[in-house]
């Protein structure tokens, strides 16, 4: 009699398992990708006259371009530790990488759905095609130059050893554009928020001047050596000048212009010192800092007495706050518009007769101390450069 009550049992509970399973589990459904975000470059063949996709090998040729290349933080991307600390986080979903390396060629997965249209749940196949060291080259020559398996170039050349497609319209603004202005919350925690694209759109220089003319200033020079010499443009990326690594070297370019006040060599007792530091976003078409909404600028004015005393202090902090958790949200935002000029004052009464120096430091920022430690970033990650940093001695009589 138990026996039988047993087996009963187990088949009721087994039926109830399938019934719920048939009727109620959500029923899974593949949906398609739909934002230009979740998709990468197809997955390129080695055009004719090349030997691969990689950087090293166009640089056996092309070696002035190869060698501005490599100063690029965009040769980073991938293995920047910034960007490899949130790709481990659960909270970090598929097409984050999309943007660090582009091409299908250099990820391993392809995705080609998602499961009823959850980001953390794509449907995802081998990519025959992975090759491990494109991956690590990040932005990489072929990001920029190689579609539907040709070479691809602003002017063509009939001197090329490998057949050159003349196609400028896909080496515009619009290549830039599609990282520097991705603009989404994928989840309430989760802001992508780049929106270089957009500010310069709405500044000055729109329709005068574009990503190009600033970041990969024009130059004259054989294409390789011993060819005729003609325009080219420079392949560093200048941007904020924050190395990825302590031993990198990178270029810089600076939006901000600093015009400091005249100071006198000699002041009275009693007379108030006062100092002006203007400065103006005069080079930049977009906002300064951009881009990544950690980035900052600050701002140190410090006088200091002949005793090694700061009589005088004041630090001014440029950037955006944000407020990640429980729902990401910008709290403030102080950016530099285009053109837009300010000025950081100091004032003090010189009571003492001595010596007295002011100094004057601006540093740019890629993310605070706090955020890298949370990170796990490690001392070999630069986390911000000094753009201006002088010293002036004066004394009172």
């Amino acid at each position: 009699m138990r026996k039988n009550l047993l087996i009963g049992l187990i088949v009721t509970v087994f039926l109830s398992v399938v019934i719920y399973a048939v009727f109620f589990r959500e029923k899974e459904v593949i949906t398609p990708l739909t934002n230009s975000w979740d998709f990468a470059i197809p997955n390129q063949d080695v055009p004719s006259g090349l030997v691969s996709l990689k950087a090293e090998d166009c640089g056996t040729c092309h070696q002035e371009h190869y060698e501005e290349w490599k100063l690029a933080t965009h040769a980073h991307a991938w293995t920047d530790l910034q960007f490899q600390a949130e790709l481990k986080k659960e909270s970090s979903p598929f097409m984050c990488i999309n943007c660090h390396i582009p091409l299908q060629n250099q990820q391993e997965f392809k995705v080609t759905g998602l499961i009823n249209g959850d980001i953390y749940r794509p449907v995802k196949e081998k990519n025959p095609h992975f090759d491990p060291i494109l991956q690590k080259e990040g932005i990489t020559c072929a990001s920029c130059h190689v579609r539907n398996n040709e070479i691809i170039g602003a002017t063509g050349s009939e001197l090329a050893p490998h057949p050159v497609r003349k196609a400028p319209e896909l080496l515009n603004e619009n290549l830039c554009i599609g990282c520097h202005n991705a603009s989404a919350v994928i989840t309430p925690t989760l802001a992508c928020t780049f929106q270089t694209g957009d500010e310069w759109k709405a500044g000055p220089f729109y329709g005068e001047k574009n990503c190009i003319d600033c970041h990969m200033t024009e130059v004259e020079r054989p294409l390789v050596t011993g060819y005729p010499v003609r325009k080219s443009h420079r392949h560093w990326f200048t941007g904020s000048g924050i190395p990825k690594f302590d031993t990198v070297q990178t270029t810089i370019q600076n939006g901000l212009v600093f015009k400091p006040s005249s100071i006198a060599k000699v002041y009275a007792a009693d007379e108030v010192f006062t100092f002006d530091f203007k400065a103006k976003n005069e080079n930049a078409g977009h906002r300064v800092p951009s881009g990544d909404p950690e980035r900052f600028i600050k701002v140190y004015l410090t006088l200091i007495n002949d005793q090694g005393d700061t009589l005088k202090f004041k630090e001014n902090r440029i950037g955006e706050e944000w407020e990640w958790y429980p729902e990401a949200k910008k709290l403030s935002d102080n950016n530099f518009d285009p053109g837009e000029e300010r000025t950081y004052k100091l004032e003090h009464i010189l009571k003492k007769k001595g010596d007295y120096k002011l100094l004057v430091k601006v540093t740019k920022h890629r993310l605070n101390k706090e955020n890298a430690e949370y990170n796990g970033l490690g001392t070999n990650y630069p986390l911000f450069i000094t753009i201006y940093n002088e010293q002036y001695d004066f004394s009172v009589e």
